[in-house]
């Protein structure tokens, strides 16, 4: 199948998702080697999860069905550019590439915010809407020294 037919088999999904009132207008399908592995579907509304988005829907879905948590050599196609969520998800797990059809200044026109969290990441900690603090306690770095030093650990 080409990139066309996988583009449009998430829109349809997205467009199916809005139909049947499941959640937001958002769809996505993993495939590897040319052949579908996963598909997701937006549902934080229905889920009440705000990180059930289409993308991270799809990423569970076929590292469970491949028995990995890394996607390499597998292609993303989404109905919409990936929020920052989804990305950083994208980036963990190793996708070998992603392709959308509505752009995030397109999802914002109609009322989603991923144009805004992606601006959010470009202020410096300090100036970010959300405030964050750094809190030290005597054990903070312990899991990391346990981490070092645990000799069977699987590296990701």
């Amino acid at each position: 199948m080409s990139q066309e037919v996988f583009m449009k088999m998430a829109v349809d999904l997205a467009l199916e998702n809005v139909l049947n009132h499941r959640g937001g207008p958002f769809g996505a399908i993993i495939v590897r080697n040319g052949r579908i592995i996963s598909i997701g579907r937006n549902q934080v509304s229905s889920k009440n999860d705000p990180t059930a988005h289409a993308e991270m829907d799809a990423i569970r879905a076929a590292c469970q069905y491949l028995n990995t948590y890394q996607l390499t050599g597998c292609e993303l196609y989404t109905s919409s550019e990936p929020c920052p969520m989804c990305l950083g998800a994208v980036y963990w797990a190793r996708l070998k590439g992603v392709y959308y059809a509505a752009s995030r200044k397109d999802a914002a026109k109609i009322g989603f915010e991923d144009d805004y969290i992606y601006h959010q990441f470009t202020l410096p900690v300090e100036q970010r809407i959300i405030p964050m603090s750094q809190i030290l306690t005597k054990n903070t770095y312990e899991p990391y020294y346990a981490w070092v030093n645990q000799p069977n650990k699987q590296q990701y």
